[in-house]
């Protein structure tokens, strides 16, 4: 896993990143930002995320297991 700052590609893994870090403000982490522009945590979150703020890291995905579109094979 290698991990990212940038912006996920897949719209997939940019809600999963915002709703685990939007967890962790309900559940009382503080935010990284000093002056967030809303008091939802998902909107915070989201900010965070777009200010290359949060360290995530994707799964590698094994040779062979993708078909000629760049789609997963079942």
């Amino acid at each position: 896993m290698v991990p990212l700052t940038s912006i996920p590609e897949s719209q997939f893994a940019y809600v999963v990143v915002v709703s685990r870090r939007a967890r962790q403000l309900m559940i009382g982490g503080r935010p990284m930002i000093d002056n967030p522009k809303s008091r939802k945590t998902s909107r915070i979150a989201e900010e965070e995320l777009l200010l290359g703020l949060l360290e995530y890291s994707l799964p590698e995905v094994p040779e062979g297991t993708l078909d000629k579109d760049g789609k997963r094979r079942k």
